[in-house]
Order: C-alpha cells, then sequence, then structure tokens
C-alpha cells in the first residue's frame, strides 16, 4: 500500500504536469520553446507552477495564503503564481541577511570585487535567458528585453571597479597628528523593483550594495519577478554567500514590512508615483535612507532646423519602444514653429511600426503589462477626443494574429494642450501627446511647467540653440539629438522635481554614496614615543 506521502507527492506531481500543459498549450510555439529552455532555473516557474523565496542561500517555497498569478501578457497564459510572503519568512530573509553582514562587510573588497566579476561573465552567458523571461512575462520584444539586461550588466561591470572607487581621504592635520576616512557599508538594505525592468533594475541595486559590503533584501514585482530569481541563482553561482542576496515576494503588506523593519537601512525603489510616494514617507519616518524614482512626462522639443530624419525617426523610438513602459520614454514632442508641419509624417512613420508577440520576428511593440493597463491608456487616448483634441492615429483595438487576449496597443498620436488629462497624467503606454509651441522660449516654459522632471531632450543643428536649452531647461537629463538620455552608469541618474524623492540618487558615484556613509578616524603618534627607532649591531657590553 502506497504511503500518504507518496500518494500527495503523486496528486502534486499530476496537478503540475496539468498546469505544465495547460500553459504550454495556451502558448505560442516561440514562447513555449523559450518556456523549455528556462524550466531548469530553480526560483521560478512558467509553466503554471510557483515562484520561490530565496532565503539564505536557499530556494524556498512559500507558506502563504494568498498567491498573484503571473500572466503572459499576450495571451493571458499563467505562468507563475507568486506568494505573498509571510511575516516569518520575511523576518528570515532580513535575520539572514544580518548574520551575513557580520562576514560579508569585513570580506577584502578585493574577494567582493571578485563576485561582481563572476556575476558579469555569468550575466553575458545567459542574457538569452534572462531576455526570454522578460518577453514572457513582461510582453517587451526579444531585442528590447536583450536591452534591459545589457543596461543591467553595465552597472555590473562598472561596480567591477569599485576597489579603486572606495578610497577615502587622509591628511595630516597637525604633527604626527593624521585624520582619515574612509566608506564602511550600512547594513542591510532593500530594493524594490518594477514591472518594466525586471533585469535592469535590481542589476542597479544588487551589485552596488553588496560591492560596498552590504547586504541586500530585494522585491522584484510580482507581475514579472522570473528574471530577479534568475539573477539570485547567478548571484550563488558567482560565489555570492548565503544570506547577503535575499528575495523575497508580495504586494502592500511586503512593502510595509520593508518600510518599517528596523535592521533594513536603507530602500531603493523605482516605479509610480503613489507607492514611491508611500514608501518614501514611511520610509524616512522610519528613520531609513530612501531613494525613489517616481513618475515622468519627458518631452522632446522639435526645432525647425533640425535634422528632420534623425528627429522623426529618434521620437518614434522613443515613444513606441517598449510599448511606452518606460519612465524615460519620449512622451510629448513639442513641435516648435514650423515643425509643426511634420506631423502627417510622424503620423505614417508610426503606422509603419509592427505589432506582435514580443517573440515574433520583425515586432516593434509588445502587449502592455495587463488588460488594466490597457484599459487605463485607452480610456486616456478617449479624454483626448472628449477634451476637444484631435486623435492622428488610434491604436485602441488593435488584434494581433495568434494573440487575441493579448493586452495590445498600437502605436497612437494625439494633439492637445497642457490641460488636458492625457498631458498632465503619465500615460504608460504607447501615446505620443503633441503640442505646438511658437517660440523655443514657449517650448521650454512648456517643459519647465510640468510637474515632473526626468528628463528631455532638443533636435537642432545650432550649437547656440542647444546650449540655451541645456541651461535654461529644468529638468535633470538632458539629451540633445539623442531621445532618451538616460546616463551609463560611470554617471548617476539624475531626475528631478516630482520625478525623484531622496538626496542620493542611482549607481554611479551617487550610487556608492547611497550604500556608505563616512567613518573619520583622527590619530595621534608621537614620534618621541616610538621604540627601537634603530637596531644596534655593536657588541653588546655589561655596564
Amino acid at each position: 500500500m502506497a504511503s500518504k506521502s507518496l500518494i500527495r507527492n503523486a496528486s502534486s506531481s499530476a496537478r503540475l504536469t496539468t498546469a505544465t500543459s495547460r500553459t504550454y498549450a495556451t502558448l505560442s510555439p516561440k514562447a513555449h520553446a523559450a518556456a523549455e529552455k528556462l524550466a531548469k532555473w530553480k526560483g521560478t516557474s512558467v509553466s503554471g507552477g510557483t515562484t520561490k523565496n530565496f532565503i539564505g542561500g536557499e530556494f524556498v517555497e512559500s507558506k502563504a495564503d494568498k498567491w498573484v498569478e503571473v500572466h503572459d501578457p499576450s495571451t493571458q497564459a499563467v505562468l507563475s503564481r507568486v506568494p505573498e510572503t509571510t511575516n516569518e519568512e520575511f523576518n528570515a530573509a532580513v535575520d539572514a541577511a544580518e548574520t551575513a553582514f557580520k562576514t560579508w562587510s569585513r570580506t577584502s573588497i578585493l574577494t567582493r570585487q571578485r563576485v561582481a566579476m563572476e556575476l558579469q561573465a555569468l550575466l553575458r552567458e545567459n542574457s538569452d535567458v534572462l531576455a526570454s523571461s522578460i518577453v514572457l512575462e513582461q510582453g517587451k520584444t526579444y531585442n528590447d528585453a536583450q536591452g534591459d539586461v545589457l543596461r543591467g550588466l553595465q552597472v555590473v561591470e562598472t561596480a567591477c571597479g569599485i576597489a579603486g572607487n572606495m578610497t577615502g581621504d587622509k591628511l595630516e592635520v597637525s604633527k604626527d597628528m593624521d585624520t582619515y576616512n574612509r566608506r564602511v557599508p550600512l547594513g542591510v538594505c532593500a530594493s524594490v523593483a518594477p514591472f518594466n525592468f525586471p533585469a535592469m533594475i535590481p542589476l542597479w541595486t544588487i551589485p552596488l550594495a553588496t560591492c560596498t559590503g552590504n547586504t541586500l533584501v530585494l522585491k522584484p514585482s510580482e507581475r514579472d519577478p522570473g528574471a530577479a530569481m534568475i539573477i539570485a541563482e547567478l548571484c550563488q553561482r558567482a560565489g555570492m554567500p548565503p544570506g547577503v542576496l535575499n528575495v523575497v515576494h508580495g504586494t502592500v503588506g511586503t512593502v510595509n514590512n520593508i518600510c518599517d523593519h528596523p535592521s533594513i537601512r536603507a530602500i531603493s525603489f523605482v516605479g509610480g508615483d503613489k507607492a514611491g510616494k508611500h514608501i518614501y514617507e514611511r520610509g524616512t519616518q522610519n528613520g531609513k535612507r530612501v531613494q525613489a524614482n517616481l513618475g515622468a512626462k519627458n518631452h522632446a522639443l522639435i526645432m525647425p532646423d533640425c535634422n528632420k530624419n534623425l528627429a522623426l525617426n529618434s521620437i518614434i523610438g522613443a515613444a513606441f519602444g517598449a510599448a511606452g513602459q518606460r519612465c524615460m520614454a519620449i512622451s510629448v514632442a513639442v513641435m516648435v514653429g514650423n515643425a509643426k508641419s511634420w506631423i502627417p509624417e510622424i503620423v505614417e512613420r508610426a503606422k509603419a511600426l509592427k505589432v506582435n508577440g514580443g517573440f515574433e520576428q520583425g515586432a516593434d511593440l509588445g502587449p502592455l503589462i495587463s488588460p488594466a493597463a490597457k484599459q487605463r491608456v485607452e480610456g486616456l487616448i478617449q479624454s483626448v477626443a472628449d477634451e476637444g483634441g484631435k486623435i492622428h492615429l488610434d491604436g485602441r483595438g488593435v488584434v494581433v494574429p495568434g494573440y487575441e487576449k493579448g493586452n495590445f496597443v498600437g502605436p497612437t498620436i494625439v494633439e492637445a494642450v497642457t490641460t488636458m488629462r492625457a498631458y498632465k497624467e503619465e500615460i504608460f503606454g504607447p501615446v505620443l501627446v503633441l503640442i505646438e509651441a511658437d517660440t523655443m522660449d514657449d517650448a521650454i516654459s512648456i517643459v519647465n511647467a510640468n510637474k515632473y522632471g526626468n528628463g528631455a531632450a532638443i533636435f537642432t543643428q545650432s550649437g547656440a540653440t542647444a546650449r540655451k536649452f541645456e541651461s535654461e531647461v529644468n529638468v535633470g537629463q538632458i539629451g540633445v539629438n539623442v531621445p532618451i538620455p538616460v546616463p551609463l552608469p560611470q554617471f548617476s541618474w539624475s531626475g528631478n522635481k516630482a520625478s525623484f524623492l531622496g538626496d542620493v540618487s542611482f549607481y554611479g558615484k551617487q550610487g556608492l554614496n547611497f550604500y556608505t556613509q563616512n567613518k573619520t578616524v583622527t590619530s595621534l603618534w608621537r614620534a618621541e614615543d616610538a621604540i627601537g627607532n634603530k637596531a644596534s649591531v655593536d657588541m653588546p657590553t655589561m655596564r
């Protein structure tokens, strides 16, 4: 007679097989092939199973009683279930991080640097796996998903030079008295990542937090946690000791635990306004250091003297890439002077973009993350017509053969004024808002009056025009003939106004400052107190 445990295991196996078959049957053939390659990874599932927590170096099945389903945005197939991590599991993750900090913070910087070097090699080797996970769970096209991984990889590569960036200062401030400072880690830190960059944002935080000697508790988006779980496994393979990186899941409850736990010293957040403001306020009230990147409304000024072909292609790419789900997307084009005559050509170029599943050849943009996101974007498009604006290109109602249940919205171009809802709100979809301005001064005033300040761009062939724009526009990141001016990780993220909360920003030198604190030491060693200044070679004599 079979034991009860064997019966339970057989029943569980049967349910998993059924779920796998159902999921694979729903996926497209190309997505199915990618999912099968992802099946070997320990932390997550793309076949209807569960996503694990990663605590103390182990992938642990959660005992949660509440779960969130992860859907393929192209088909609505259920890929995985994500736990609402229990309080006990969350506390175990923080305890593991605290324990690991005691030894990791004292590990030589060269050892920590070597882990980063191993990690960057493993990320390169497995970039196709990470990209496939992103396409399945987030909906990006495959090439765009590779870009997601690459931009995170660049931060890891920069962290490989951590030793040279951690040097302190020393000065003899008085005779035989020295003062010197050194950077020391904070302790346990936390990172809350968004759905739109499931690999890049974890890789903004993991290398800098750990190379500086901290330990980290990461909460990926519950909508697409797979990339983070693959990265956790790669960190383990790279030699990162147990507890240095821990991954927990969930929604509001887990976020509040991060904000409230007394052992967590700092929180890094990228995402929307509501969550970011909540985390900043609750975290800082509890004495934590917080950096929070929030919403955006990035403008591009199209000057009449610009290289027209470059400008129009750049705007199209920056507005509709990733289906507009980027905090650095160009969502507003300000047509200055005669440039407004180019609107029909912008529309024609946007019409040529192909909407399809992310694994399909030639796809330019994939689906939005969820049916709710699609509904919201379509509502904002309708608001333009309701408020008296003009819809030049309407992407609502697009149907993709083979992906009829996908969350697709096609490229959309609307003409509006600054009082309209579609201009004032972050749409986070493939919608380009066109605004007209008579002069450059008028255009700069439009940008500066907007509450957000992530970035802005200008397209012109005049150096004087570009310099005036650079000097007078009030945003953190400026592009001159460059549509998405996201700085490379040798520099630092520099969004401002309502797009950022906190005093210290992401990666680069600012990132080092965020994850470290200065310890200053003043020491006195009087020269006259030195013992045995010179060895004697004379024959000792008795006196």
